[in-house]
């Protein structure tokens, strides 16, 4: 009787578990034939089969399962050791938590700790456990949010009358363990606006009441673990267990929603790890970084500081940084020339009537320093904010044809922009900074060549300088927030597409980031990581199509017929001060040969060798050796030291032996003695490497 089930039932489709059940059902004569059990099971099968969605993979897999089956249960259901390590998921471009039930088809990517996305769900959920530490530790203490940043998280937190500083770190860090350890589960839950704002009100918390006023009805949530809830849109790992180690940073002041109308806040930063031992590798990591902080550096090796008269983020280069900053210049000058390009000099300001039209004043008004109004009525300039505009009006000062397309024009503009002052950092973060700007105006036909020649001089300039290790990111538009940007969706879907194409024919390893675009156009941008293994986003290119229009430019085609140019904006370093922190701290201060301000230094044995030391230096200069002489009264030793904290290249020590034999005795930074070395043999060596780091363009 089974084998006859099985060949009635074969045609059907029917689960060989759900005939089972129903074969035991005859066996013990509840149905009467196998007609019936048939015609029971189809019907069975018809509402199963209603209950079945498609889960579509990040590899193209394409899995069946019912309804209500979570993130979880996918990973299981593929191997039990990738469910060990799963702690976040996202579902059709939304965070899900790994329980969530998936009730439709949909694209389910799963993230353990290896991926960007599974640290932030990481360290938002580690957030949450701090914040409750907190709240155990100081009691009425209010709290706001606490997000996760590239590195970590932060709480913001209104302690009232209470405060906490590093020397809190250690109980509140071992609290908070304390209840990792408890392997409470994250559970979110739907509220009612009501029920939340009423919430909050009982606890006297005005911060989350603001929130939630901003909130719709229906969408906001809790999330609850151990006896703590918290306002919060979700993105967790399975429970608290996983985290193993947490290590507080740092405390800031912060103004509620970054308005300094609004009251301050003690920002906690922090990060946490699922293992110890990666939390000491961080921390190890941490201190090399402070070593090589760009602001250390920048004044240990005199080029540059910064001057509370002058004013807040803006840098004063002092001689040795400007002398960097030049070669720097004249090194892209150089590429730039071959590549086609005009240079040109546009002003620090502008027309107030100039940014509105580009749109610049509407996106970033509030973020530009106010309006200089002069003694003519109603006439208002600004400090420069961006070049673009200046070069649309540059392109627009005379006609053009398609024959004398492309036209490439090139400045190192310096633009302003009043950050706040609590996000000023030495140079990354500034109010006045000088970008490599560059745009180019081109036909349509021309414009996935001359994207893909911008590419190749981007890279020339990271490889050039050591920055070999990166990855492009296509910043496109966020569809669900249109409002965010100009133009048509049309010339948004060209400029897209048009990068993405150079991209893949130039071979590049990208990804595409969703909400990363500029507010006129599209971008490439270049993500590079240092030699700490730190992310930092180095060089852009941008297709525009937006701007031509707002500032009616145009070119004469073959057809004798008015046309719309497309736009490419670039800028390989970005801006001259943030591009030259990161190398900093890139390099640790150790710039390559051809670009560090002072390559030698000549240290004369005793007085009586500083004569023989200057027709060294002469003869260093003619052979385009940079270099001084120390002529200090103090011990060779001391100088070496000096020389070797000032990260000098060569330290060139004459004495009475180098005198009479017509040499010199070559010191390395780092300590490698090189011997005694004739003039021409040194400049071969130190030629040698220079044309071994930095190739023609």
């Amino acid at each position: 009787m089974p084998f006859l089930l099985h060949q009635a039932i074969k045609g059907h489709k029917i689960h060989l578990i759900t005939c089972r059940i129903f074969l035991y059902i005859y066996n013990v004569g509840i149905v009467a034939s196998i007609q019936d059990i048939i015609f029971v099971l189809s019907k069975v099968e018809f509402r199963s089969l209603n209950h079945m969605i498609k889960i579509t993979l990040p590899d193209g897999a394409v899995k069946e399962v019912e309804k209500g089956t979570t993130p979880m249960d996918v990973a299981k259901g593929i191997s039990e050791g990738l469910a060990r390590n799963v702690i976040s998921a996202k579902f059709n471009d939304t965070v899900v938590e790994t329980v969530t039930p998936l009730t439709s088809d949909g694209n389910l990517t799963l993230y353990t700790w290896n991926n960007d996305e599974g640290k932030k769900a990481f360290w938002h959920s580690t957030s949450h456990v701090v914040a409750q530490a907190l709240e155990e530790l100081y009691p009425g203490i209010k709290l706001t949010i606490g997000p996760a940043i590239d590195n970590g998280f932060y709480y913001d937190v209104d302690f009232g009358e209470q405060s906490i500083s590093d020397k809190d770190f250690p109980k509140i860090e071992q609290k908070a363990l304390e209840i990792a350890r408890g392997k409470h589960d994250y559970k979110m839950r739907s509220v009612s606006k009501a029920d939340a704002l009423q919430y909050y009100k009982d606890q006297g918390n005005e911060y989350k009441i603001e929130l939630i006023e901003n909130l719709e009805d229906g969408t906001i949530t809790f999330c609850d673990h151990s006896t703590f809830t918290d306002l919060c849109r979700g993105g967790h790992i399975p429970n608290t267990g996983i985290i193993k180690a947490i290590k507080l940073l740092s405390v800031a002041g912060a103004y509620w929603r970054g308005d300094e109308k609004n009251p301050q806040l003690t920002r906690v930063y922090g990060i946490s790890f699922p293992k110890q031992k990666e939390l000491t590798d961080y921390l190890h990591l941490l201190e090399e970084a402070k070593k090589r902080d760009h602001r250390k550096l920048g004044k240990e090796l005199e080029l540059f500081t910064f001057s509370q008269k002058v004013g807040q983020g803006l840098p004063l280069w002092l001689p040795k940084g400007a002398a960097l900053r030049e070669r720097l210049e004249q090194f892209l000058k150089k590429a730039q020339k071959k590549a086609g390009y005009e240079m040109v000099v546009t002003p620090h300001i502008g027309q107030k009537e100039l940014y509105v039209t580009s749109g610049h004043y509407a996106k970033y008004g509030e973020d530009s320093f106010q309006p200089i109004r002069t003694p003519k009525e109603d006439e208002e300039f600004l400090l420069k904010p961006m070049n673009c505009p200046h070069h649309c009006e540059i392109y627009n000062s005379q006609p053009f044809s398609y024959k004398d397309l492309p036209k490439r024009y090139a400045e190192f503009g310096t633009v302003y922009r009043y950050e706040q002052s609590g996000e000023l950092h030495g140079l990354t973060r500034v109010r006045g900074f000088t970008q490599d700007d560059a745009h180019i105006f081109c036909t349509t036909e021309q414009l996935n060549d001359e994207f893909k020649n911008v590419i190749d001089l981007t890279l020339y300039v990271l490889n050039s300088l050591g920055f070999n290790n990166f990855t492009a990111q296509v910043s496109v538009r966020d569809l669900e927030n249109p409002e965010k940007y100009i133009g048509n969706t049309e010339d948004w879907e060209k400029a897209e597409q048009a990068i993405i194409s150079a991209a893949e024919e130039k071979g590049l390893n990208y990804v595409v980031e969703s909400g990363e675009a500029a507010f006129y156009g599209p971008k490439l941008d270049f993500m590079v990581k240092d030699a700490l293994g730190r992310n930092w986003q180095l060089g852009t290119i941008q297709v525009d199509y937006n701007l031509p229009k707002r500032f009616d430019l145009s070119y004469k085609g073959s057809d004798n017929e008015l046309h719309r140019p497309v736009m490419i904006h670039r800028a390989p370093f970005g801006s001259m001060e943030r591009f030259v922190a990161l190398l900093l701290e890139h390099t640790g201060g150790n710039f390559p040969l051809w670009l560090i301000p002072v390559q030698a230094i000549v240290l004369p044995v005793s007085e009586k060798h500083e004569k023989y030391a200057e027709k060294v230096l002469n003869s260093l200069e003619n052979h385009e050796i940079r270099a001084l002489i120390d002529k200090r009264n103090e011990t060779v030793g001391k100088k070496i030291r000096e020389a070797e904290l000032k990260k000098i290249p060569f330290m060139i020590i004459v004495g009475e032996q180098e005198e009479e034999s017509g040499t010199l005795s070559i010191r390395r930074h780092g300590g490698d003695d090189l011997g005694g070395l004739s003039i021409e043999t040194f400049s071969d060596l130190v030629s040698t490497e220079i044309n071994s780091t930095l190739k023609s363009f």
